[in-house]
């Protein structure tokens, strides 16, 4: 990998851009409007957000202000818990495309799974969901359909009924949170894990180990934690609204993190995250 454009290949066979830009709490409006097209001046071309962003239209306008060719680039969305089921999710769709002002979505994912403590039919809901999924993809409107924040024992049950295998998982994962056994179950099954939070919604940028390793490479945490996910062969979705950072964490590509400090990082304990468990969610 040389360049944010360098691309993993999905299980499909579709290319994706190596480094993606996150919207996650990117504020709808002139806010992520200029965000997305600072990401795309610094040489971003794969943009990610979600219907529950609240910020799926501005993200589209920038798309369109930027001017980038829409073949060159790779934007992806996600479905809003609420919306699960085969017909709910038909519609959600639609409206998501309508917001982004797109006629295909590269990667489209399950936003959350459902769960065994909120439904007593989790496994046919996350199914009939998945089932739109399918038929999206078949009729050519997503090229490349996924997860997101499943754990293993929420996907067994999918895979075996799925007709399609899912292509991409993203999940948090960060310094100290590197969900080993998801990840695990994904690489056997060949889905491509993406990391939501790579940089811990912030919290790792002040935690004394990361610093002294991220100063040996005269880099920021930042950078240094975007690197450490590439290297993990995990795709990081950092997020900025500022320029200068924006463009600081495309910047990952002219230096490579030791076997020694990839080990330490790796060891790390708990240092912060979002604290959000599939399995104890209530939204």
């Amino acid at each position: 990998m040389d360049t944010v454009k360098d691309f993993w290949m999905l299980n499909n066979g579709v290319r994706i851009p190596c480094v993606g830009f996150g919207t996650w709490q990117t504020p709808d409006g002139e806010t992520a409007v200029q965000a997305v097209k600072s990401a795309l001046e610094a040489g971003y071309v794969h943009i990610d957000t979600a219907a529950a962003y609240d910020n799926e239209a501005s993200v589209g306008r920038g798309i369109r202000e930027a001017g980038v060719k829409r073949e060159d680039l790779f934007v992806t969305s996600k479905l809003w818990n609420a919306n699960r089921g085969y017909d709910k999710t038909m519609a959600a769709f639609e409206k998501t495309m309508k917001d982004l002002g797109l006629e295909y979505l590269d990667l489209y994912l399950i936003h959350w799974p459902a769960v065994a403590n909120q439904f007593e039919n989790w496994q046919e809901l996350n199914l009939s969901t998945w089932r739109a999924f399918e038929q999206l993809y078949k009729d050519g409107r997503i090229r490349a359909i996924g997860l997101s924040n499943f754990m293993p024992h929420h996907m067994e049950p999918l895979m075996a009924e799925a007709k399609i295998r899912p292509m991409v998982n993203q999940i948090e994962f960060h310094p100290g949170q590197m969900q080993r056994e998801t990840v695990e179950y994904c690489r056997q099954h060949d889905i491509l894990v993406e990391a939501w939070s790579p940089l811990g919604t912030g919290r790792m940028l002040t935690n004394p180990t990361l610093q002294s390793i991220a100063g040996k490479y005269e880099k920021s945490v930042a950078q240094l934690c975007i690197r450490w996910c590439l290297q993990n062969e995990v795709l990081p979705l950092p997020k900025s609204v500022t320029p200068s950072r924006i463009r600081e964490n495309a910047q990952v590509f002219d230096f490579k993190i030791s076997r020694d400090d990839m080990e330490q990082i790796n060891k790390m304990g708990y240092i912060g995250g979002s604290g959000l468990v599939p399995d104890e969610i209530d939204f």
